[in-house]
C-alpha cells in the first residue's frame, strides 16, 4: 500500500497591489492558517516559529496525555521569538529574590492601608519605606537613568475610608533614551487585608494578594535598570487596592493631567500560586484579563465600533494579543491565557483606573485561585489552614510571571509604537481595501506590515509585509476580515497592532 500523501497547504496568489488575490485567498483560509506574504511576487514566507532552544529554570510547560497526541497550537502569524538581548535579560529574572522578597514584605505583619505609618518595623508604613529604599538601590546601578520616589496624597473620608488617610505609591522610573515620552507602566499592590476589609491590625501576611505581584515589578525594575531601554517603563508598587484601588487611580489621574503617553500599563495582581482550591496544579499557565469595549469609550466611539464590529479589537485587547506574541513561548516557559473580560466576577484591580482615564492595560492573575488564601485571617479550622501565607506560594511560578511581564514591556519599549490614525477609507464602494496611517518618529522605523484575520479568528493570522509607506491597498473586502497594522524596526521588533477606523 503506498503511504498517503500528506497534505499541503497552498500559498494564495499574489494579486496586482502587491496582496493576496480576494477571491482566492479567503478560499484558502481555513487551511492556510498563520502566513506571511511578501509583498511582491516572491514565495510566501512561513510564520515565525515558536522557539525551542534554552529555557530559563524549567521545562517547557509539559502536555497532557491528550495534548502529547495531537499536534501543539500553532502561534500566531504576529509572533515574535525572542532576541538574544531579550533571553539574557529574562536568565536574570531570580526566583529566589523573588520569595525573598515576599517574605520581608509578609514580615511587617499587616500592610493595611489603614495600619500605622510611623512603626519602623510593623504596617504599611515600614513596607513602604523598604520597597523605596531597594528601588533606589537598583537606581543607584542605572547610571541616572532610573529615580525612585514617593508619590502621596491624602484620600478624604471614602467607602472604606473612615478618616482621612495619606496614600502612598512607590514609583521607579526607568527614562527611555530614544523615544522618553512613550512610557509602560508595571505595578502590583503593597496593601494587605484579612477577612474583615476594616481591620486594620491583626496580621495580614498578603503573600499572594499581592507581595506577589509587588515582588514582579520590583524584580523587573532591578533586571531593567542596568539595561537602556528606547521608552520609558515606570515599576509601581501601590496602595489603597483593597480599599478601592485608590492609589492607582491616583497614579493614573496624575498621568493624565499631565498628558502622559502611557501606551500600556499591566498590574499583577495575585500571582503567586499554581496551586488551586481542589489541589489541581497549573505552573505554566497565568491569566491575562483584557476588556473589549473600552471603560473610556464615548457614545460617538460606541455607535463606530458597532458599525464596524470592533468589539474585540480594543487597544487592550491588542495589547493582549502582543503579550502572546512575545510573552508565550519556550524563553518565559509560559504559556499566556487570555480571557476577554476585564477582570473577575465581583472584582477588580488596578488596571481598572488606567483604563478609565482612557490607557491600555490588563491584569495578570493565577490561572485558579484558592479562596482560602486570599482575604482571610490567619488561623487553622477543622485542620486546614487559612490566610494569606508564603508557604502557599510558588516563587518558580511567579518566577515565570515576572518573564512573561518583561518579554512583553521589553518588546513594547524597543519596538516602534502602533501607528497612530490608522484608517480604512471607505468613501468608495469597492471589494479592494485601502488603509492609511500616519508614519511614526522612531529614528529606527524601518516599515509597516498590514495584518488581518477571519472576523471569527481571535488571533491574526496573515502578515503583509508592505514597506515604508503610510498607505497600502490590499485586495481583500474590509467587509469580510478584519485589518490591522503595525509598524517594524531596523531591529527586525514589531510593535503592537492599531485597528484602523472608517474614514469616509
Amino acid at each position: 500500500m503506498s503511504p498517503t500523501p500528506t497534505p499541503t497547504t497552498p500559498t494564495p496568489p499574489i494579486g496586482p497591489s502587491g496582496s493576496p488575490s480576494r477571491r482566492t485567498v479567503l478560499a484558502a483560509t481555513a487551511a492556510a492558517g498563520a502566513v506571511t506574504v511578501g509583498p511582491s511576487a516572491a514565495p510566501a514566507a512561513s510564520a515565525p516559529a515558536m522557539p525551542t532552544a534554552e529555557l530559563v529554570d524549567t521545562p517547557a510547560r509539559p502536555a497532557t496525555a491528550a495534548e502529547a497526541e495531537r499536534p501543539g497550537p500553532r502561534p500566531p502569524a504576529t509572533a515574535q521569538p525572542p532576541s538574544p538581548e531579550l533571553r539574557a535579560l529574562l536568565r536574570e529574572i531570580d526566583p529566589d529574590r523573588i520569595e525573598a522578597t515576599v517574605r520581608k514584605l509578609v514580615s511587617f505583619g499587616t500592610r493595611h492601608t489603614l495600619s500605622t505609618q510611623d512603626d519602623p518595623d510593623r504596617g504599611i508604613g515600614a513596607a513602604r519605606d523598604w520597597i523605596l529604599a531597594e528601588m533606589r538601590s537598583y537606581a543607584a546601578a542605572s547610571g541616572g537613568r532610573m529615580t525612585a520616589e514617593l508619590q502621596s496624597y491624602v484620600q478624604d473620608p471614602a467607602p472604606r475610608i473612615p478618616t482621612a488617610t495619606r496614600i502612598t505609591n512607590v514609583v521607579a522610573t526607568l527614562r527611555g533614551s530614544v523615544t522618553p515620552d512613550r512610557v509602560y507602566v508595571v505595578s502590583g499592590h503593597y496593601d494587605s487585608r484579612v477577612t474583615d476589609v476594616m481591620d486594620a491590625t491583626s496580621d495580614a501576611p498578603g503573600a499572594d494578594d499581592d507581595a506577589s505581584g509587588v515582588a514582579v515589578a520590583m524584580e523587573l525594575a532591578r533586571v531593567m535598570a542596568k539595561r537602556r531601554p528606547a521608552s520609558t517603563i515606570v515599576f509601581a508598587a501601590v496602595a489603597g487596592e483593597e480599599q478601592g484601588l485608590y492609589g492607582a487611580a491616583h497614579m493614573a489621574s496624575r498621568f493624565k493631567a499631565a498628558g502622559t503617553d502611557v501606551q500600556a500599563m499591566f498590574t499583577n495582581d495575585i500571582v503567586g500560586a499554581s496551586t488551586a482550591d481542589d489541589g489541581t496544579k497549573d505552573p505554566y499557565t497565568i491569566r491575562l484579563f483584557a476588556e473589549g469595549v473600552p471603560t473610556s469609550e464615548t457614545p460617538e466611539e460606541a455607535a463606530t465600533r458597532r458599525s464596524v464590529g470592533g468589539e474585540n479589537d480594543s487597544p487592550s485587547r491588542q495589547l493582549a494579543r502582543f503579550v502572546r506574541d512575545t510573552g508565550d513561548n519556550s524563553a518565559t516557559g509560559m504559556h499566556v491565557r487570555v480571557v476577554y473580560r476585564r477582570d473577575r466576577y465581583r472584582r477588580g484591580g488596578d488596571h481598572i483606573p488606567f483604563l478609565e482615564q482612557g490607557y491600555a492595560a490588563a491584569r495578570f492573575t493565577e490561572p485558579a485561585e484558592d479562596y482560602a488564601h486570599q482575604h482571610q485571617d490567619v488561623r487553622v479550622e477543622g485542620g486546614k489552614q487559612y490566610g494569606d501565607l508564603p508557604e502557599f506560594c510558588d516563587f518558580a511560578f511567579t518566577a515565570r510571571v515576572a518573564r512573561v511581564n518583561a518579554a512583553a514591556l521589553w518588546t513594547l519599549a524597543q519596538a516602534p509604537a502602533a501607528p497612530r490614525d490608522t484608517r480604512i477609507l471607505t468613501a468608495a464602494l469597492t471589494n479592494a481595501t485601502e488603509l492609511t496611517w500616519k508614519r511614526g518618529s522612531e529614528p529606527d522605523l524601518s516599515g509597516y506590515e498590514v495584518v488581518w484575520r477571519e472576523t471569527t479568528a481571535p488571533e491574526w493570522t496573515h502578515v503583509i509585509p508592505v514597506g515604508e509607506v503610510t498607505s497600502h491597498e490590499v485586495d481583500l473586502s474590509k467587509d469580510n476580515v478584519f485589518f490591522g497594522v503595525r509598524a517594524v524596526n531596523r531591529a527586525g521588533l514589531r510593535g503592537p497592532v492599531a485597528f484602523p477606523l472608517p474614514q469616509v
